[in-house]
């Protein structure tokens, strides 16, 4: 298991201006995502160093945004004003998960400008709404070439986070030690006033360290 992306709810000037502000900071030119016709949503891509990046996301007026978690989570976030949604974790196998909570995993899917297909799985969003800190996973279907990371080279890294919650919490969502799938990351797990979740990401950018 690793980090994957972490995702921020588009604020209420909408999904190109949030994704510019968060680009002019972090200075990284931004790649269109598209639509994800499951979950009633749509995205910008920011790539980052180490098979990571940043998503960030809308919902839209579409009748998926209001049956699927995902769409529901990402309305509820912009509704109360936008900012960081959660982080998501990249596993080699989701069936301990859909077996641990009991239902399948719900795939998703965007088209790229020349007809190719992103694919992949992903279940927890329903413990994300219910308990922000906690991440949702994913697996990727398609090759790693289309993996969203590889959509422009960037020099940025993300190197930390400060989450709302408790590590023993998230170890126990897991299935494992959070330790171990944050290694490489400067934590700072703090005691939530008000809702848990992802509080602040930190960058190491070619200007210097920012924390968004």
């Amino acid at each position: 298991m690793k980090l994957d992306h972490v995702s921020f709810a588009a604020q209420p000037d909408g999904l190109e201006a949030t994704t510019e502000r968060i680009a002019d900071r972090l200075g990284i030119e931004p790649v269109k995502g598209g639509v994800h016709p499951r979950f009633g949503t749509r995205n910008m891509i920011l790539p980052l160093t180490d098979h990571q990046y940043v998503e960030v996301v809308t919902v839209l007026e579409h009748p998926a945004a209001d049956k699927a978690p995902f769409g529901q989570a990402v309305r509820a976030r912009s509704e109360a004003g936008g900012g960081w949604l959660g982080w998501v974790v990249e596993v080699p196998d989701l069936a301990p998960f859909e077996q641990k909570l009991g239902r399948p995993a719900v795939p998703g899917g965007r088209i790229f400008p020349d007809g190719r297909q992103l694919q992949w799985h992903q279940i927890g969003v329903k413990g994300l709404i219910s308990d922000p800190q906690l991440p949702f996973m994913i697996h990727f279907d398609s090759e790693d070439e289309m993996h969203p990371s590889r959509a422009r080279i960037t020099d940025v890294r993300l190197t930390g986070m400060e989450i709302a919650g408790s590590p023993e919490r998230v170890t126990d969502w897991l299935g494992g030690p959070v330790e171990d799938v944050l290694h490489s990351l400067d934590v700072t797990w703090s005691a939530p006033n008000g809702t848990p979740g992802l509080m602040a990401v930190s960058f190491d950018t070619p200007d210097g360290p920012v924390t968004i």
